[in-house]
């Protein structure tokens, strides 16, 4: 089925760029609070900043709770 001359091809949205969800807002929050990090938390992210802030966060958490290299 082809379209019509005139009709742009629609366009398939992810939603990306929609605010992050409230599960996502809850989770950051904690995280931000968890890492001593509260400036990364922002009522104004998108999904896709959300989602990377939560990954940072969690790495951050992850390195901290391993244990002192020593020499």
């Amino acid at each position: 089925m082809s379209l019509p001359e005139n009709r742009p091809e629609p366009t398939l949205t992810t939603g990306a760029d929609d605010p992050m969800t409230p599960e996502q807002a809850a989770r950051l929050r904690r995280l931000a609070h968890e890492a001593f990090d509260l400036e990364a938390f922002s009522e104004h992210l998108t999904r896709t900043e959300a989602a990377l802030r939560i990954a940072t966060l969690e790495a951050k958490l992850k390195l901290q709770s391993e244990p002192p290299h020593t020499q």
